[in-house]
């Protein structure tokens, strides 16, 4: 069950991040999705490090360090997309 939570998590965060960039990004909604995961990971890491994982009641430091990780990997991530794709898609 924890991998459908992922996935959940993943998909939010991202949808938050390209919510957060200005513009539009290219990348699909997949790929949105791992990045907001990978974000989540990320985020969770460092509060880690940082020493505020565990904390009474909701976790907002551990929240806000997932988003700002999830909207760094979206920007990148898009960009680096963006890239290998040519630019833009044809329709």
């Amino acid at each position: 069950m924890g991998w459908l939570w992922a996935i959940i998590v993943g998909f939010v965060l991202g949808l938050l991040a390209k919510a957060i960039i200005p513009g539009k990004q290219h990348s699909p909604l997949w790929l949105t999705t791992i990045f907001g995961m990978i974000g989540a990971i990320v985020g969770n890491s460092i509060a880690r490090g940082i020493g505020i994982d565990e904390t009474r009641g909701i976790d907002w430091g551990r929240h806000g360090l997932q988003l700002a990780a999830a909207v760094v990997l979206v920007f990148l991530g898009d960009m680096l997309y963006t890239a290998v794709r040519g630019g833009r898609q044809r329709a």
